[in-house]
């Protein structure tokens, strides 16, 4: 029996891949890793990053990925369209959802701690994008994003999952790998050229290549692709609906980048786990708790309270869910019943059995174990009162409701139906099978219900041709009931189901329910259904408590409801008189030993009557899984020699003797009836301390209940605090990532301040020093100890200057700037400026004080001066600074010796004196400018081309405007005759 399915969409070829990545605790590193390691060259796609974000925290995080990527990462906004080759990053305190190719923004509705935006975004990208869908989950706890890949792998589109070993935290990947539809388990690092290679090799093929259609398949390819299925699964597809198989087969070829068919029969034949894997794609169910809320209204409304008519308090009500797959469903249909039940306050017998033919989906659902994003579809009233929260953060179906429900694998194709059934449920299954099979269903229905039963098909879907068989109720919610206008003989001709491809019958001409009204009825047939109707014995199935499980016959002359507590379904307390005690021994024998056990006399009274009954009770081996206890079969069937007795001669406790009777005889009898009064009082007194135990019970089982309240409550409390600690995890992640940048950052700057030399101080509001340069501390006398103390009370090196503390204020209170010429004690001169100190935001914080060394820049400027007036002199006139580098060179300077101004400058004084002087030459230049020589002064020089002339000299010393020599001028005359005195 197939499991229900949505069809994939179709994605126009103008579509280019869109990545979904879901992440949480840990994230920030798969992130890096991820776009670190994706190939830089790669077909057009875009990525969509979804993490658990703090509302309240300004996320960074499309600049950290910034780095780590060549393409552009933004911060989604609302109706943001997505363009290729572009990360979108999800805001914080937003659902994110992609609609026509955009991205739309959505106030959450849960409150903070229940979000799943991943699981919200992904639905979205899978009815949006279809097969060209790709979820990827990353690190991160709780199941986010596991409901969500559902949607997209049923669409056709891939799902990857980080490799558990390589996950910060693993709780997100284990709950994504635990569905079974995660095509890829790989590192951050390796999904990368995987993507590519799929989008390149398959996403590609499929745009460029015309849809399949079963007229273009290679049809001994699909034939044998059917052969595998049934060899391995024992499931034969060949008459489901030939889209359905070609959509999956399609989809798993492409994970596998295989683009014929013929090729991907091999690639089955070669891998065992291929065929399982393609089983299971054709066996993704697709439901959800109340699915279509209106549908399910009107069958709370009209069809439950319906079950119940002509029904007394202890009747059964039997529903048959087809195609259960998670459990969905049949829970549902619990549930309503259980509410109904309740507000009628009679108890009733209810058995819903829950069929599927994939063995996981059973496995799940009798499990009934929820992820939290069930909350969205049943009332928050429902889902407190019938679901328990777990350990592990997901919800538990309330055991009341978990106790009405028989989970079994069950071929409906092929397989015997359950009978006597008041409802049945087959929702969005009918619409994956050939025509064929529905003509074969919609009977076996009509077959399996009581009359007036109830028929429950998905939206769309119908009876078909059958309208004979069933009526309408309401045809929008697809509600159906039997009908009784066909006769007996017709129920019995379609009763008589067999598989379309049975090997029992391969050439079996399957009966409809148009065969003609003169069709005789089987004489075999008629013989063995009477003597099953009129001499079958009675069977109870039981386990090894005694608790009946199934009933088979008329065992209302063998069983009795006991006074008390009604709903008691014992059958060691359900035997009648003459019955209990012999039940009791045959069940510990059989249970004990595994031995067939036969009573063949038994004396029973019912309601004053007595008859005798054979008894055997025998094991029984059960194939399902579910079924844990031991289970016998107790069979009971009336004997033809009754036993001639009144009621009195029972409540005498007497046995009628024949007057030959040995007299010993006769004791031993009254002795066993004795001692059968003896036990029958040691089982009331049993009763009675069971009763007492049943009450300690109850009351253990209230205190259980509360126990059980409180722990909701904190599971709750435990939930909110791990969704916190997940934010908070991803917020201290970007901080640390800031902090490294902030760290670089000043780093850089305090590297960038001490290598330009420029002395700063920066100061707050109040004018306390914040923090300063070391160059500053040589113009201020600054310690690291100043930090925090007012600028004012520290000792500066300047000259005549005192309104430093003024100055800055006046720029705090005016935000103008200030420049101010300074003279320091050691003789230089500096530019301080003062600026308003600013954030990113353009908030004033303070100020910020710099010093710019213009020491050479004022002696230039003086030197300028100067030099336009020696320019035009008629003697040499040079000007070297105080250790003799030449800073002035007129043009008669040039004539006399030869070098031209810009080579002079380049010059000291002593290179222009021959060697025999320039010891001394300096000192002699300096004593001139003092007068502490005769002026002028006879001595020699060099000239450019070698040759030495003999000058006269003078010197004076130039001096600044704060009194300091800074620089000697010369004047040079070439002598004409040559002194004696000349040195």
């Amino acid at each position: 029996m197939p499991s229900k399915k949505n069809k994939s969409k179709a994605v126009p070829e103008s579509l280019f891949p869109i990545i979904g990545i879901g992440a949480s605790a840990g994230g920030l590193a798969a992130f890096e890793s991820f776009f670190s390691n994706f190939p830089t060259t790669h077909p057009d796609c875009a990525f969509v990053l979804v993490q658990h974000l703090a509302p309240d925290h300004t996320s960074i995080l499309s600049d950290i990925i910034g780095r780590y990527t060549t393409m552009p990462t933004v911060q989604v906004e609302d109706g943001m369209k997505v363009q290729p080759s572009h990360v979108y990053i999800i805001p914080p305190n937003y659902d994110m959802a992609l609609i026509n190719g955009s991205l739309q923004l959505l106030t959450p509705l849960k409150p903070h701690g229940q979000r799943l935006p991943i699981d919200f975004f992904f639905n979205s990208l899978a009815q949006d994008q279809g097969n060209h869908a790709i979820g990827v989950i990353l690190s991160g706890t709780g199941s986010d994003g596991t409901e969500g890949l559902v949607p997209i792998h049923q669409n056709g589109g891939i799902v990857m999952a980080q490799k558990t070993s390589s996950a910060q935290y693993d709780g997100m990947p284990s709950s994504a790998i635990a569905t079974g539809l995660v095509d890829y388990e790989l590192s951050p690092e390796e999904m990368g050229p995987v993507i590519v290679d799929y989008i390149t090799h398959t996403l590609n093929h499929l745009v460029n290549t015309p849809a399949v259609n079963s007229d273009k398949k290679n049809e001994n390819s699909l034939q044998k692709i059917f052969i595998l299925l049934r060899a391995q699964t024992s499931h034969d597809f060949s008459q489901y609906k030939p889209s359905t198989i070609h959509r999956r087969i399609e989809r798993r070829m492409s994970v596998h980048q295989i683009e014929d068919m013929d090729n991907y029969v091999q690639y089955l034949q070669q891998s065992p786990e291929e065929v399982e894997a393609l089983f299971g794609d054709l066996l993704i169910g697709v439901t959800n708790f109340f699915r279509d809320p209106d549908v399910f209204a009107v069958l709370e409304e009209k069809i439950i309270p319906q079950l119940f008519e002509g029904k007394v308090a202890g009747d059964s009500v039997r529903v048959w869910s087809c195609g259960c797959s998670n459990g969905a469903e049949p829970y549902s249909i619990g549930i309503l019943i259980q509410e109904y039940i309740e507000s009628l306050k009679t108890p009733f017998h209810v058995q819903i059995f829950a069929t599927d033919i994939d063995p996981q989906a059973i496995s799940l659902a009798r499990a009934g174990i929820y992820p939290s994003t069930i909350a969205s579809d049943i009332s928050p009233q429902r889902f407190k009162r019938f679901f328990n929260l777990e350990s592990d953060g997901r919800y538990r179906i309330h055991k009341n409701i978990r106790d009405m429900i028989i989970f079994s694998e069950q071929n409906l194709i092929k397989d015997p139906p359950f009978s006597r059934l008041d409802l049945i449920s087959c929702r969005n299954l009918l619409i994956y099978m050939g025509s064929q099979i529905q003509k074969k269903i919609i009977p076996l229905f009509h077959y399996a219900l009581n009359p007036k039963g109830i028929l429950f098909l998905g939206t769309s879907e119908g009876i078909g041709e059958f309208e004979n068989l069933f009526s309408d109720i309401d045809r929008k919610a697809k509600l159906y009931q039997r009908t009784e206008d066909i006769d007996a003989t017709k129920r019995r001709l379609m009763s008589n189901f067999i598989p379309l491809s049975s090997p029992q019958h391969p050439h079996y001409e399957p009966l409809t329910i148009n065969a003609p009204a003169s069709v005789k009825i089987p004489l075999r047939e008629l013989t063995e259904q009477t003597l099953l109707e009129h001499l079958s014995p009675t069977g109870v199935l039981v386990d090894s408590l005694g608790d009946i499980l199934y009933v088979y016959g008329h065992a209302g002359m063998y069983l009795e409801i006991p006074n008390g507590e009604p709903g008691v379904s014992n059958i060691l307390q359900m035997a009648c008189e003459g019955l209990k005690r012999e039940v009791t021994v045959a069940l510990h024998k059989v249970s004990t030993t595994g031995e067939i056990i036969h009573v063949p006399t038994l004396h029973i009274t019912t309601n004053g009557h007595y008859m005798t009954a054979s008894m055997t009770v025998r094991p029984v081996e059960s194939q399902d899984a579910s079924v844990q206890n031991k289970l016998y079969l107790i069979i009971l069937e009336e004997t033809l020699l009754p036993v001639s007795a009144t009621a009195d001669s029972s409540t005498n406790n007497t046995i009628p003797v024949d007057k030959n009777t040995n007299a010993h005889i006769v004791e031993l009898q009254q002795e066993l009836i004795a001692k059968d009064d003896y036990i029958k009082a040691t089982h009331q007194q049993l009763q009675s301390s069971n009763e007492e135990l049943k009450s300690t019970n109850e009351e253990m089982q209230s205190i259980n209940e509360e126990l059980q309240s409180t722990n909701e409550e904190l599971e709750t409390s435990k939930e909110e605090m791990q969704s916190l600690n997940e934010e908070l995890s991803t917020v201290n992640a970007e901080l640390q990532t800031k902090v490294i940048d902030l760290s670089q950052s000043n780093n850089d700057m305090n590297n960038l301040l001490s290598g330009t030399g420029i002395a700063t101080l920066f100061v707050d509001h109040q004018l306390n020093i914040l923090r300063f340069t070391p160059t500053a501390s040589t113009l201020i006398n600054l310690i690291n100890s100043d930090i925090g103390r007012p600028v004012g009370h520290i000792v500066s090196n300047l000259v005549d200057y005192h309104s430093l503390q003024s100055d800055i204020q006046n720029v705090l209170n005016t935000l103008i700037p200030k420049e101010i010429k300074l003279y320091t004690t050691m003789g230089k001169w500096f530019m301080m400026r003062i600026m308003p100190y600013r954030t990113l935001n353009n908030v004033i914080e303070g100020a910020v004080i710099t010093f710019v060394d213009i020491t050479e820049i004022v002696d230039a400027q003086e030197l300028r001066h100067f030099a336009v007036v020696i320019h035009d002199a008629y003697d040499a006139i040079t000007v070297q600074d105080m250790n003799g580098k030449i800073v002035a060179w007129n043009p008669s300077a040039t004539r006399l010796y030869g070098w031209s101004e810009t080579e002079a400058q380049a010059m000291n004084v002593q290179d222009r004196i021959p060697d025999a002087n320039k010891a001394n030459a300096l000192k002699t230049i300096i004593d001139l400018s003092q007068n502490k020589i005769l002026v002028p002064y006879l001595t020699q020089r060099l000239c450019k081309d070698g040759s030495i002339k003999e000058v006269w000299i003078t010197a004076t010393v130039l001096i600044n405007d704060n009194g300091q020599n800074y620089a000697i001028a010369t004047t040079e005359r070439l002598n004409d005759t040559v002194s004696k005195d000349s040195v």
